[in-house]
């Protein structure tokens, strides 16, 4: 098993889009400034991710895209299957034949692997994410004039930022 960038950078732009969803769409650019990630990456890893209706997309001015559910309904599982990772460490893709047409003598072991991190990153959703303590404590939320809240991510070990603030 192998999560590759992809994955990776699938799971932290879903959960950019959860901590800075403020009712209108984020364009891809603006994730890709916060994260440091290729704006044409984002664009291939996104495609994918629409067609599995994680998140929907709005054209023209104003345009971008928004997590198709609520953070709390979307599954890291999910996010990462969408962008075609494998969720499986055994060599012959669980098909039992990954030696001399049988099964490994590890096979068991590399499937029931597979099988635990398939459910804990199914059971782990965006919204486990976005309330974690580490996570909490690199963003800072503001509000706009109307009242919805704005997030912003600090750099790691800002001094004197230990914890999610509002308001500021």
């Amino acid at each position: 098993m192998r999560l590759t960038t992809k994955g990776r950078y699938a799971v932290t732009a879903m959960l950019d889009l959860a901590i800075h969803a403020s009712g209108k769409p984020t364009v891809l650019a603006d994730i890709a400034r916060r994260q440091g990630i290729s704006l044409s990456y984002l664009e291939q890893i996104f495609a994918p991710l629409r067609k599995r209706a994680l998140v929907t997309s709005v054209r023209g001015p104003g345009g971008g895209y928004r997590l198709a559910r609520s953070p709390g309904d979307i599954f890291i599982g999910e996010v990462i299957e969408a962008v075609d990772e494998q969720l499986d460490a055994t060599r012959c893709g669980g098909e039992r034949d990954c030696q001399n047409r049988g099964a490994c003598l590890t096979h068991q072991l590399w499937k029931d692997l597979s099988d635990h991190v398939r459910n804990y990153l199914h059971g782990v959703s965006l919204l486990d994410l976005v309330e974690h303590k580490e996570v909490r404590d690199r963003v800072r939320v503001r509000r706009t004039a109307s009242g919805s809240p704005v997030a912003r991510i600090l750099p790691l070990g800002r001094p004197g930022v230990n914890r999610l603030t509002a308001g500021v």
